[in-house]
């Protein structure tokens, strides 16, 4: 098992680091890393996912939907506590609440969950990956994004239920998000990949794991750090009170093996960095956002190589 656990965290952790000691040195600008970030959701996860799906047999995909379920009750659970403390424990404002919230309850299973169930699971982990991004994306980040927008001058002036079906209509737009749907709609019919579509979407699909993780230490690198009150109750939430609710929701939805055991590694994931993207785009600097998503990286080294262990009989 120390063998297992040791061959999953290692190449992930050792390739975050490179990418952070790259920013920490001014090796690379850890400033400016919008090109990166668009190669990246835009092209390079887009592909993988499609392809991981496209490939994956019909009756496999069947058996997402209750781990599909299990994960939006853990993020939502997750984000509404998050809030609710954000905003009544640390009187943060909406804008600054909603960014912590989404870094919370939104796992960095861009980096860190798809090259390690990758590691664990083989191409079929990917599914989990791409169910857990989709129900992200469409879930918790376009209540986010509400949130931010309704501070804009714009959109003032726009009711609250509007808001909300543009930022969904925003988040299906997103080739991150359509791009597994697409994938799904050709497992289910059955529409082969022919293989020189295949090598193509490969060759730029097999570059995700690294470049996410090269990305995040980039990210990482740039944050600052103050390990507060605020700061250790998110990282409880993030790395234990999420994984601990989405057990619960697995055993309690029946989801079968081992797709019960990949969405618990999943919501052991550390903090991701979709918070602290949105947040910039709006001009919200939450340093108590960036200093989760390290302390969270950092302790996740303990928590998944504990989930790792706990979760090998499921």
């Amino acid at each position: 098992m120390g063998t297992t656990i040791l061959n999953s965290l290692a190449p992930v952790f050792f390739v975050l680091g490179l990418g952070y000691f790259a920013g920490l040195w001014k090796m690379v600008d850890n400033k400016n890393v919008h090109s990166i970030n668009i190669m990246l959701m835009n092209f390079a996860l887009p592909c993988a996912l499609f392809l991981a799906i496209a490939r994956t047999s019909s009756k496999v995909l069947a058996q997402q939907y209750r781990l599909v379920v299990a994960m939006a009750l853990a993020m939502v659970l997750i984000y509404a506590l998050t809030w609710i403390l954000q905003r009544k424990m640390f009187h943060l404002q909406p804008n600054e609440a909603a960014v912590q919230s989404l870094t919370v309850s939104f796992s960095n299973n861009v980096a860190v969950g798809l090259p390690l169930l990758i590691s664990m699971f083989g191409p079929e982990g990917t599914v989990a990956v791409a169910a857990s991004i989709g129900v992200g994306s469409i879930v918790i980040s376009p209540i986010t994004l509400v949130i931010l927008e309704s501070g804009t001058e714009k959109a003032q002036s726009m009711p609250v239920r509007t808001r909300l079906l543009y930022a969904v209509l925003q988040s299906c737009k997103r080739p991150v998000t359509w791009a597994p749907v697409l994938g799904m709609v050709f497992s289910l019919i059955g529409i082969p990949i022919p293989d020189v579509a295949g090598r193509m979407l490969n060759l730029i699909g097999q570059c995700t794991a690294g470049v996410a993780l090269f990305l995040t230490g980039l990210i990482l690198s740039a944050q600052p750090f103050r390990l507060g009150g605020n700061a250790i109750m998110s990282v409880i939430l993030k790395n234990i009170v999420q994984v601990a609710l989405m057990f619960g929701f697995v055993l309690l939805l029946r989801v079968p093996a081992p797709e019960a055991r990949q969405g618990v590694l999943l919501a052991a994931v550390p903090a991701g960095f979709f918070g602290t993207v949105f947040g910039a785009r709006f001009g919200v600097a939450s340093i108590e956002a960036s200093s989760t998503l390290i302390a969270s990286t950092l302790f996740s080294i303990v928590t998944l190589s504990a989930v790792i262990y706990l979760t090998a009989g499921m």
